[in-house]
């Protein structure tokens, strides 16, 4: 059995959460495991394998994905960054997909109980296993914080599958997308890896593949088995709510939030409960009724107008 340590680091950059006045200082609060024979890589070597990767791309044999990554990259990070909601292929992508039930009878979404989060990473390592995902990359962070009153909580941080995600504004090739159903997603056939929504993501919820992952899954069978093929190196990943769980159980007569087999993983694994899913759209859903019991739910960079469709219940007997 996994047991995460809790063990803080140097907090870095501080968040505000939704000016509520807490402050959000990033201290990681997962354990990962360490029987790899494996090094796990650091910023230090990341930026090498970076490195590397630009030197591949601009050689004499230069790829589709990679040409089309040098090309992107030479317009600049900078455009990301000072036009985060300017009209892009994202957009126009998230019309031509139209993937999900188009029909305006889902809008999915997922409220976090800050009071029953007790820091296992069960979310994160089921996050994992389910997705095929190696040690030290995550969909699902999980953090340790401190509110401005003192008081002490863990923070879980999947996509926030916001309603206007900069992410989508700034894709130069429509490689991620927002469905129908509201799940902002991606293409990875698209994608180039030019990191343009990583740089626009406010949450620093995306995800670059920096290498072709070969060894097994760590996380299977303890927490569950991969699902869904491993992507390829050089692309952007990120949390889709398990779309292809959803996608799948609808299809077979079962209801998300409701039924496990169409639900995230994260929310299924959770073992006190602090995650419930559901569609925001019925409002007998799970989601929709507990959000009905929650007076003020947080959002998280509220002030950004992103619209996330991440909710969180606040710590008890804190101000809101």
């Amino acid at each position: 059995m996994v047991c995460p340590s809790g063990r803080p680091s140097s907090p870095s950059s501080a968040w505000s959460l939704a000016a509520h006045g807490w402050s959000w200082a990033k201290t990681p609060a997962t354990a990962t495991k360490t029987n790899s024979n494996k090094p796990t890589a650091t910023e230090k070597t990341m930026s090498e394998e970076g490195n590397k990767t630009q030197t591949s791309l601009l050689g004499d044999t230069i790829s589709r994905r990679g040409f089309l990554a040098v090309t992107a990259c030479t317009m600049g990070a900078i455009a990301a960054t000072q036009l985060p909601h300017a009209p892009g292929a994202g957009q126009a992508a998230s019309q031509e997909h139209g993937s999900g039930v188009g029909d305006g009878r889902y809008k999915w979404g997922m409220l976090i109980d800050i009071n029953k989060c007790i820091g296992c990473n069960y979310c994160t390592y089921a996050c994992q296993a389910v997705n095929d995902l190696p040690v030290n990359f995550e969909y699902n962070v999980v953090t340790r914080e401190t509110t401005t009153n003192g008081a002490e909580y863990y923070l879980s941080r999947p996509c926030m599958h916001c309603e206007d995600p900069p992410c989508v504004h700034v894709c130069p090739v429509g490689a991620t997308y927002v469905r129908d159903d509201g799940i902002v997603t991606m293409d990875y056939d698209l994608c180039i890896g030019c990191r343009y929504c990583e740089v626009a993501c406010p949450y620093d919820v995306r995800r670059f593949n920096w290498q072709e992952h070969v060894e097994p899954n760590q996380f299977t069978p303890e927490f569950g088995f991969p699902e869904v093929e491993r992507r390829p190196r050089g692309v952007m990943e990120k949390c889709t709510f398990c779309e292809h769980r959803i996608d799948a159980g609808l299809e077979r007569g079962l209801m998300p939030g409701v039924d496990e087999a169409a639900t995230p993983a994260c929310v299924v694994a959770c073992p006190t409960g602090a995650r419930v899913f559901g569609n925001l759209n019925d409002p007998h859903s799970p989601i929709s009724e507990e959000l009905a019991k929650v007076p003020a739910p947080i959002l998280l960079r509220e002030d950004l107008s992103t619209s996330p469709k991440v909710f969180y219940v606040p710590p008890t007997g804190e101000e809101a």
